[in-house]
């Protein structure tokens, strides 16, 4: 019931991510097939020569779908969105197609050949009208395979913004709500079937030995299928022209891949759309900070929201205590008082990217156990939880991990050490992992509105380890230079947004299971009617 109440009222959206889904599939079998067709061809024809494509169409397969759109963003006219997307989804079509063809040339009976060549046919004329029509349901049966796989491997690829089924997914995950996993999974799960449907026809109806009767009865549903595949390809490119060609400028808001940067890019977005002339493109859900910094820095997107702390210590890798004119204390990484701000400030500029000013709040690292535990410990710092660490299970979220902010120094400032290795899991889940017992002591978000709801408490960070992480919106320069009312929108949002707001917001979205667009929304009308 309450899938169908999302998709009623989200069917213009649904409607534009199944298009964009289809989009990417289509565009995306239609190059593999141009291109691992004449491979195939030639694999077939010189199998000694054919090997090494072969083998690199497989090497492409063993690469996972993230790794791959990860290895393909910092190559030039690449990287984020659909263009990444396309060139994935290409790579992972070319094997089957180029395998299938090549296996189906080669099992044309030499007897047949012969007996063209007999009869005066040269080589392209053999291929055309014997080889190629002989090979065809296995040609086919490649096509449906990569098409199928395509409609997956998109799913993966709204990671990087490029639309598609998979942002309800991502976004599903990301607030732990099963509805909008299904709200995207069930879609994309159709689409596979349909187009599988579809191909598997036209192949039966391909395969020698067919009678007339059963190509008569499968004509009629593979023809519709294959009608009903074009038209959806047709919609999707006319719906995304349409969106591209509306004479509008359009301003591109990205995020990262969590609840908070989720609501904080819609009110991002909905302020853009209150108080500037342009159209607003979400890009939200793009992963961590390393991709929306490549992306705001590559044009791919044109403002998200950093924070502070993040940006001076992960994006630009310097250490809190090295700001020109404070004093190092032994033991401190960092303090409050540090111009962490200004410092970040200075080092966008230098790279064409202006940083506005602060949305009011300041998001550090939550050092958290569960509530129960700490009252029976006695536990008031992070200095009070080292003692018990050894005993303990940590969780960490993948950023945390590697970041130099993150777990290395912490345990060194902190002399923790822990039963095991900490476990690595996505930032959506480790709250509820704690909560459940499955792990002691994780390092979560300070405005995390679950923190309350799951009963956890935040262990004060008594050596000021964490530097200030405030947020504040991230933005292409040229993008506000070329329009100053999306530099006012952002700077009418500078103080508006206080800790015990962004805690209420996400606590509405991950305990209440609210819509992210609509908590936004709300915010904005009532913090400015």
């Amino acid at each position: 019931m309450r899938l169908l109440e999302f998709w009623s009222s989200h069917r213009a959206e649904l409607v534009r991510l199944a298009s964009e889904h289809v989009y990417l599939v289509a565009i995306s079998t239609l190059v593999a097939i141009a291109i691992g067709l004449p491979l195939g061809i030639f694999a077939a024809r010189r199998p000694r020569a054919g090997r090494p494509i072969v083998a690199v169409a497989n090497v492409v397969q063993t690469i996972p779908s993230l790794a791959l759109l990860g290895f393909l963003i910092p190559i030039p006219f690449v990287g984020l969105g659909a263009r990444a997307a396309l060139v994935a989804l290409i790579l992972y079509a070319l094997l089957p197609i180029v395998r299938t063809t090549a296996a189906g040339l080669s099992s044309v009976d030499p007897a047949l050949r012969e007996a063209g060549t007999a009869l005066g046919m040269t080589k392209r004329q053999l291929l055309r009208l014997v080889e190629l029509p002989l090979a065809l349901p296995s040609i086919v049966a490649g096509i449906r395979v990569a098409a199928v796989v395509g409609v997956g491997t998109a799913t993966i690829a709204a990671a990087i913004g490029a639309g598609g089924l998979g942002e309800y997914i991502f976004r599903g995950l990301s607030m732990v709500d099963p509805v909008v996993i299904l709200a995207g999974a069930i879609p994309a799960a159709a689409l596979a079937l349909i187009v599988d449907g579809g191909l598997t026809a036209v192949e039966r109806r391909l395969t020698p030995g067919s009678s007339r009767a059963a190509r008569r009865r499968r004509r009629a549903p593979a023809g519709v299928i294959v009608v009903f595949v074009l038209a959806a390809a047709a919609i999707a490119t006319a719906s995304l022209l349409i969106a591209r060609g509306s004479g509008r400028a359009v301003v591109r808001v990205g995020s990262k891949n969590f609840t908070e940067q989720l609501v904080l890019g819609e009110i991002v977005a909905g302020a853009i759309e209150r108080w500037a002339n342009v159209a607003v493109e979400r890009r939200l859900n793009l992963g961590g900070t390393f991709i929306c910094d490549r992306a705001v820095r590559a044009g791919e997107i044109d403002v998200y929201v950093e924070y502070t702390g993040t940006a001076l210590t992960a994006i630009f890798k310097e250490e809190v205590a090295r700001v020109p004119g404070v004093p190092k204390v032994p033991g401190v990484q960092g303090s409050q008082a540090l111009p962490v701000f200004e410092r970040v400030r200075q080092r966008y500029a230098a790279a064409g990217v202006t940083l506005a000013a602060p949305l009011g709040f300041d998001n550090t690292f939550a050092i958290l156990v569960r509530e129960a535990e700490g009252r029976r410990l006695g536990l008031k710092t992070i200095e009070d939880a080292a003692p018990h660490a050894p005993s303990w299970r940590a969780g960490f979220g993948y950023e945390f991990i590697e970041r130099a902010d993150g777990y290395r120094g912490l345990a060194q400032a902190y002399g923790l050490r822990f039963a095991e290795e900490p476990r690595v899991m996505d930032l959506a889940l480790m709250y509820r992992a704690l909560a459940d017992g499955q792990v002691d002591l994780i390092a979560g978000d300070a405005t995390n509105g679950l923190i309350a709801g799951l009963r956890l408490f935040m262990l004060e960070d008594n050596r000021h380890y964490f530097p200030p992480y405030e947020a504040a919106p991230v933005a292409r320069t040229a993008t506000l230079l070329a329009h100053p009312d999306v530099a006012a929108a952002l700077a009418r949002l500078a103080g508006a947004i206080s800790a015990d707001d962004m805690r209420a917001m996400n606590y509405a979205v991950d305990a209440q299971r609210r819509d992210p667009a609509a908590v936004a929304k709300e915010f904005l009308s009532r913090t400015f009617p």
